[in-house]
């Protein structure tokens, strides 16, 4: 049995089904991202795992107890909301010890507790200080002490750095999977941005419509989307439509060129038209070792950007993007020119659509 299931968990407000049929299996210690686009439903599901929503139907349960129908302060699960959620009144200090205050924990361990906290998140000396008097990370750090002081099973975070500028966005997940990691709490993370759900999760799952398109660990999700819709949204494609030849053996052409794409890859294809999709960094300008697929092409255009030339060129009925490493011995191509595109045939991804 894993420490969190979430089983056939669904939530309408009205006639609309916001969440449908939703179940997953988090396992103790695991750092786990809810990725989508808003109005998925991945708050939604965060919501309700905290107590502060209630299920259609469904079950939540840690340890094999069920949630539903507990209260957010029988769960002992701590939540971070987007919004920091301070008290403009009191303290640093007085912030993180609220949960421990309403908890009735005896004021020497409460302090200590607090003392604990504020050292995990690198402010122990800001205990005095109001909430104004911090910037929008130490307030969101705050958030996260005081969530993390009760010691909860679970630690929820409703993109809590969405308030955050770039720089600041980017240390601070760092140090909040360094402090998921050093305790081992199970923690679920929700956020739209999926450069950060890709670089400190254990496992991602993408959303869309209430459901879960796809579960995995980013390698998969990112280099093996199951749908057109988690191709696209995690990551950049180039889309092409080709004509499947031989189903059976995986022959499909692109405008007649024959690629055999790898065993079982299309074996849920209907028709004879099929959409395939291939990341930037898998096409290459020039044909190479290891490349079976060769394409003629057009540059259309050229940006340099530095170390990266960005190139967009017109092959197979589409236009393609790639970049190449910028080289002071040999100049980027000029828009206009005939050139070659080359990747493997194990590289594409055929694309499917989730039945909702």
């Amino acid at each position: 049995m894993s420490f969190l299931e979430i089983q056939h968990l669904e939530k309408t407000f009205g006639p609309l089904r916001v969440v449908k049929d939703f179940s997953l299996k988090i396992e103790k210690g695991e750092f786990v991202s809810f990725l989508g686009p808003s109005g998925c439903g991945k708050t939604t599901v965060l919501r309700m795992v905290a107590g502060f929503e209630t299920p259609t139907s469904g079950v939540i349960q840690i340890e094999g107890k069920n949630l539903v129908g507990l209260r957010p302060n029988q769960r002992k699960i701590g939540m971070v909301f987007q919004s920091y959620a301070l008290f403009p009144n009191l303290t640093v200090a007085q912030n993180v010890a609220f949960g421990l205050k309403v908890a009735g924990l005896p004021r020497a361990e409460s302090d200590s507790r607090v003392a604990e906290m504020l050292r995990l998140i690198g402010l122990p000396d800001l205990g005095a200080r109001y909430p104004f008097q911090l910037s929008g990370g130490q307030q969101q750090r705050v958030a996260l002490a005081r969530a993390l002081a009760v010691r909860p099973r679970v630690l929820l975070l409703d993109e809590p750095l969405s308030a955050l500028d770039a720089k600041i966005r980017v240390s601070l997940r760092e140090e909040i999977r360094q402090i998921q990691r050093e305790l081992g709490i199970t923690t679920i993370f929700v956020t739209h941005d999926q450069e950060e759900a890709l670089s400190i999760s254990d496992r991602v799952v993408v959303m869309n419509g209430g459901i879960a398109e796809q579960v995995g660990v980013p390698y998969e999700v990112y280099n093996r989307p199951t749908t057109r819709f988690v191709a696209n949204f995690v990551g950049t494609l180039n889309n092409f439509t080709g004509t499947v030849v031989d189903a059976a053996a995986g022959v499909v052409s692109l405008e007649g060129v024959a690629i055999t794409l790898p065993r079982g890859r299309l074996a849920e294809v209907k028709g004879k038209e099929v959409a395939l999709a291939i990341r930037p960094e898998s096409v290459h300008l020039g044909n190479g070792h290891g490349r079976d697929v060769v394409l003629p092409a057009i540059i259309e255009e050229v940006h340099f950007l530095g170390s990266v030339i960005r190139v967009r060129a017109k092959a197979a009925g589409t236009s393609v993007s790639l970049d190449i490493f910028n080289r002071t011995d040999l100049p980027p191509p000029p828009e206009g020119s005939s050139a070659e595109l080359s990747f493997a045939a194990q590289d594409l991804i055929v694309l499917q659509d989730q039945t909702q």
